[in-house]
């Protein structure tokens, strides 16, 4: 009776410890896909404005320089699903929100800002560009909506069940807008030659 009894307590003991064992850890999932296609995307060319006289720049506005135009193609191995990710390498320069920056004078001054906008896209199927939220959901991205920094663009369209989603493709273009413009003159130190030093990374993500 008494080793009965033992044993019991000894079972309620064990299972005491596996529930306070239990209560102290948590799993680590890791998970992700292997494609077997790849994509590779290609902007040809580099945007130059040229030099820009510093008698030519407003003092107290911002000056609007000229539109400028690249293509952005990508090229897949097979129809794959993949979205655009632009990352800013002058993160913190810019002087507007939602843009991308061009550097800074002397550490500190904020030499300009360039938006970039989406137009004319060219695909295997048709498209339109859409932008993602962070929540992961997918929107229409218009000809005059900027895309902003770290944020998801990719060709899709509209499924009356599932909304807004992009869709495999094996071939894409689109025109990028580049709508550039310098600070105010007044709050730049502009007494040596100032290099615009934008820069921004285009990544290919497999959604």
């Amino acid at each position: 009776m008494n080793k009965s009894l033992n044993l019991v307590g000894t079972a309620l003991l064990l299972a005491n410890t596996t529930s306070a064992f239990a209560a102290s850890s948590v799993d680590l999932t890791v998970k992700g896909l292997i494609t077997p296609s790849a994509c590779t995307p290609n902007l040809p060319g580099a945007v130059d404005f040229g030099k820009i006289s510093a008698k030519d720049l407003s003092q107290e506005s911002q000056t609007l320089l000229e539109v400028k135009t690249l293509q952005l193609t990508v090229s897949c191995e097979a129809s794959t699903l993949f979205g655009i990710n632009p990352v800013d390498n002058r993160a913190g320069s810019s002087m507007r929100a939602g843009a991308y920056g061009l550097g800074l004078i002397n550490g500190t001054e904020k030499l300009g800002r360039y938006y970039i906008t989406l137009r004319n896209p060219v695909t295997d199927i048709p498209s339109i560009m859409l932008t993602m939220f962070t929540d992961g959901r997918w929107s229409e991205l218009y000809e005059d909506d900027a895309v902003e920094p770290n944020r998801l663009f990719a060709f899709g369209d509209f499924n009356g069940e599932s909304g807004w989603a992009p869709h495999p493709l094996k071939n894409a273009a689109v025109e990028i807008v580049l709508n550039t413009a310098i600070a105010p003159a007044k709050d730049l130190t502009l007494t040596n030659e100032v290099a615009l030093d934008g820069s921004a990374t285009l990544e290919v993500k497999y959604l």
